[in-house]
Parts: structure tokens; C-alpha cells; sequence
């Protein structure tokens, strides 16, 4: 716990057996209460893993995609009381260390949401990120940040902290199942004005790390792009979207009990 809050680390998981006990190892357990891991119906050991090392489990019967493994997670994670959610792959690309200092933002009630980027500090290229990634991501996030009119240095980053709050009261029923519900999160956490506070985060590209292909990026970006177009037309009273409605039932915290 920090500041009395309780912190819950959320794994949205596929074919990360290889990588799995390594970036459990460095999650410091002495703030984190609990760990979840959400398997995607994966075809390797990740499950036996996860159990042999002690992390509550959950497993999907059929492959429901990333964004809908995240939306198991944070249902998870309401349901378990926590206070405030930290979302890390279990591939080990992102630094585990540092939940402390992401939670940390959070449970001093500087921001609602944290996000580790790779872009500060510089060290994207360093840890092996492709150069078409690099150069898409700063594309991408040059246009979101003059649609959205916001200024965060990157919009696609896997590593991300929330307070309760943000999650009860985001529409994430209506996002994608798709990876660009990461991105989808980020532009209704600025439309509904939480506070998107950021910190350095060094990546690394391996083998055993997860990576989509250059098809699926493509499909990606263009989904970004359109997400931003539909929050500027959004903001203009031009089109009603799914994204930022404020019905109920597409808030995960309508099926749990709020703190």
C-alpha cells in the first residue's frame, strides 16, 4: 500500500511463459498487495507459470483480444478493491521498479492517470524500439496531441496507472477489443479532464518480447488517427460516439461496488 491506498498490478497476458517469472520477480511486492494475471487463451505454459509462482489467474476460454484482456483485468482488479491499478506487460519490456514511483503520482492525488513513456529521456531507439516505430509514434502523437489539444509525449505506451476512479467512470465497455484500446483509454481519460501525468521509461526490444506485426501497426495507426478524429468532431458537437458517452452500463465500476 501507499498512503493507505491499495495497489493492484494488472498483466494482460499471451505466449509470455518466457518472460513471465523474470518481470514478476521485479515487481516490488512490498507496496503491491496483489497481482493479476489475465491469460488470453494462450497456447504455451503461461498459465502453469503464473499458478507455480503464486499470481491469481484468470484464463479465457477463446482469444478476446488485447483490449478485451484489459477489460478482464480492470474488471478483475475493481472486484479485488483495489485502489489503484497498474497495468504492466509481463513480457518485460517495461521497467517493473517503477510501479513504485507511478503508483506512487497516483496515490498522492497529483494525477488519476501515469503513464511510463518511452519517449522521455530518449532511450526508445537505444532499447531496440524500430526505427518505423519510433518515427509512426511520433507521427502519431504529434497528430493526437494537436487533435486532442494536449501535449503528452507519447500515446502508445503498454505501461499505465490509474486510481479507481478513472476506471469506474471511463466508457471502456464501448472501446475496441483491439490493440487500439490502449489508445482509445488515453483520449477518454482527456475527454473526461483526469489529470495524465507522465515518467521516463526505458524499454526493451528482444526476441522473447511481444511485438505486433507490421500489418497489424498499420491497422493500428490508422485506428489512432481515427479515434482522434472522432474526439475532435466529439468536442465539436458534430458526432456522438460510444467512446465518450456517459451511460452507465459502459462503465466497468457499474458492476462493482464503489469505494
Amino acid at each position: 500500500m501507499l498512503h493507505g491506498k491499495k495497489i493492484v498490478v494488472v498483466m494482460p497476458a499471451y505466449h509470455a511463459e518466457k518472460t513471465l517469472e523474470a518481470c514478476h520477480a521485479a515487481i516490488p511486492h512490498d507496496i503491491v498487495d496483489e497481482v493479476l494475471l489475465v491469460d488470453d487463451a494462450s497456447g504455451d505454459a503461461t498459465v502453469a507459470v503464473a499458478e507455480r509462482l503464486g499470481i491469481r489467474t484468470h484464463r479465457h476460454p477463446a482469444n478476446r483480444g488485447y483490449g478485451g484482456n484489459q477489460k478482464t483485468c480492470y474488471e478483475l482488479a475493481l472486484d479485488a478493491g483495489a485502489d489503484i491499478v497498474v497495468m504492466l506487460h509481463p513480457d518485460y519490456q517495461y521497467e517493473p521498479r517503477l510501479i513504485t514511483a507511478m503508483a506512487a503520482m497516483v496515490a498522492s492525488d497529483v494525477y488519476d492517470v501515469v503513464i511510463g513513456s518511452r519517449i522521455l529521456g530518449n532511450t526508445a531507439i537505444a532499447g531496440g524500439m524500430p526505427r518505423y516505430k519510433y518515427f509512426s509514434n511520433r507521427v502519431l502523437t504529434a497528430l493526437q496531441n494537436l487533435l486532442l489539444g494536449s501535449k503528452l509525449s507519447e500515446f502508445h505506451t503498454g505501461y499505465r496507472a490509474f486510481s479507481r476512479r478513472v476506471l469506474e467512470t471511463l466508457p471502456l465497455r464501448g472501446n475496441s477489443d483491439d490493440f487500439v484500446f490502449d489508445n482509445q483509454m488515453l483520449v477518454q481519460a482527456v475527454a473526461f479532464g483526469h489529470r495524465i501525468g507522465e515518467i521516463s521509461c526505458p524499454t526493451k526490444y528482444f526476441a522473447d518480447a511481444s511485438e505486433i506485426n507490421f500489418r497489424r501497426s498499420v491497422v493500428y495507426g490508422f485506428g489512432v488517427l481515427w479515434t482522434g478524429l472522432v474526439y475532435r468532431l466529439w468536442r465539436w458537437k458534430l458526432l456522438r460516439s460510444r467512446l465518450f458517452d456517459t451511460d452507465p452500463a459502459l462503465r466497468l465500476g457499474a458492476r462493482t461496488t464503489a469505494r
